[in-house]
């Protein structure tokens, strides 16, 4: 069993330059981004996560190269939209949790006034592919969105859409959405249902490039039951949820090995952000609180695993600074494409690290990495979709350490990550040597890099619907 899932990846790498789709050939690396729903480093046995075994992510990351620095955003929309865009929160305006299905009022992802990174891939010669959560359109309203955004293929979880009680399962029975519309799959369980059709996918298209994002729907509360376990109190379904994620892990790269492209496949597994705040695990003989939708490195320093065994040898650990706007570059640039050229029209934020999975950290160019956004600090007004804050606070790091910015754009607080992973000690009115005082000023000269004010989200508001909730803020009054 572990000779099938210590698997690997990929491929010849072509030449920077933007190949039509009719030259491809099978020399273009597959990708596949496997990205897990509320999950943090104390819930993955190859991190030290000492109340649980995940063997089939462990084999991903012996396989590969595992990253100790990446950040995500806190929560899930600010996450979703900035791996999309390779843009930061302050940027394309989604700094907030805000979900679409359920709350309306016109928002949505605007394929045509943000960067997409599917749609990027598609037009790079790539069959595309989704599965699980994307959050960010309702499909009600907008039946071809995924299509729009450059996906072949989509089998998606609606969201909670308001009035249609079924749509709140993406377990049992789910509620999902594919091009033959929504309907429950009854009887059925969510995440073998997306994992199913991400293999059938692959089957189908073994012989052509692929890209396949995979947004898991676990392991996001309702905690659940699986299949495979049952257990009476949210801990134990928490874990029932982290073996089933682990379990689905190595069957999709059973199928890339038995469609006989794993050595052509580059698989990045991660999550979106830290584990439910409900839950507490142990970590290298440390208890850590779940982190989700808080900046603490608990909910934003993600679990992150590149495995590609014909181009990283086994084993690999990486300290490259890595955020979540570096995946737009990243693929582009893996699939040749002059991503600065093709993308003139909107600043990207992200840098591609193909040297690093290449080359090794000698080959990083960044400097610092952002974590920003969570909670619900967003409201419906005659605007549409605006933040609650005018420049939302957010934290700033470097290798060693990290800078704790508010909302007035002040540093609040100043931590050695090294010494003080468990953030105890604020070292702000304590720069008593070169080396803090000269961290400190570096994190804070980007700091005054940033906007003075955040954008909100960007689009083209959707026709009222009845779902829609009201009008609650008068736009701009109630911001801080």
């Amino acid at each position: 069993m572990k000779n099938l899932l210590l698997f690997g990846l990929l491929f010849s790498l072509v030449g920077c330059n933007n190949t039509p789709s009719s030259t491809i050939g099978s020399s273009r690396p597959n990708i596949i981004l496997i990205m897990v729903d509320d999950l943090g480093k104390e819930w993955i046995s190859h991190y030290g996560a000492e109340e649980i075994s995940t063997p089939n992510i462990d084999a991903l990351a012996t396989s590969g190269m595992t990253f100790n620095n990446v950040y995500s955003m806190p929560q899930c929309t600010p996450t979703r939209v900035t791996l999309l865009t390779g843009q930061y929160p302050f940027r394309h305006g989604w700094v907030n949790h805000w979900d679409v299905p359920r709350w309306g009022g016109g928002a949505h992802f605007d394929e045509n006034m943000n960067p997409n990174i599917g749609m990027e891939m598609k037009k790079a010669g790539y069959t595309t592919c989704i599965a699980g959560k994307w959050q960010i359109d309702d499909f009600r309203i907008e039946p071809d969105a995924l299509t729009k955004n450059g996906f072949d293929e989509y089998c998606m979880w609606t969201g909670y859409e308001t009035g249609i009680e079924a749509s709140i399962n993406r377990y049992q029975d789910p509620y999902l959405f594919t091009k033959n519309g929504s309907k429950t799959y009854k009887g059925e369980f969510g995440p073998d249902v997306f994992k199913n059709f991400i293999i059938d996918f692959i089957d189908n298209n073994k012989d052509k490039p692929m890209f396949i994002y995979y947004p898991m729907v676990l392991t996001h509360t309702p905690f659940v039951n699986t299949p495979l376990e049952t257990a009476t109190d949210n801990l134990g379904k928490h874990k029932a949820m982290v073996n089933y994620t682990d379990k689905i892990t190595g069957e999709i790269i059973q199928a890339l090995e038995n469609a006989g492209i794993r050595e052509n496949t580059l698989v990045i597994w991660t999550t979106d952000n830290g584990t439910s705040g409900a839950i507490t695990g142990k970590i290298n003989g440390r208890m850590v609180k779940g982190g989700k939708a808080k900046t603490i490195e608990s909910g934003i320093n993600a679990p992150f695993i590149a495995s590609w065994p014909s181009k990283i040898k086994p084993r690999q650990v990486s300290d490259a600074l890595i955020d979540f706007t570096d995946f737009y570059p990243t693929f582009l640039d893996l699939a040749g494409v002059d991503f600065k050229k093709n993308n003139q029209a909107f600043t990207i934020d992200g840098q591609s690290f193909k040297g690093v999975l290449l080359e090794g950290d000698n080959a990083s160019n960044r400097a610092w990495i952002l974590g920003m956004g969570g909670g619900n600090h967003a409201a419906l007004t005659q605007n549409g979709v605006e933040n609650q804050y005018i420049f939302r606070d957010r934290v700033l790091r470097n290798k060693k350490y990290k800078l704790y910015i508010n909302s007035e754009r002040e540093a609040e607080s100043f931590f050695d990550l090294q010494l003080d992973p468990e953030e105890k000690v604020n070292l702000l009115d304590s720069l008593n040597s070169e080396e803090r005082k000269n961290n400190f000023q570096q994190l804070y000269e980007v700091l005054q890099s940033f906007p003075l004010k955040d954008n909100d989200p960007i689009y083209q508001a959707n026709p009222a619907q009845s779902w829609d909730v009201d009008v609650s803020e008068e736009s701009q009054n109630w911001k801080k």
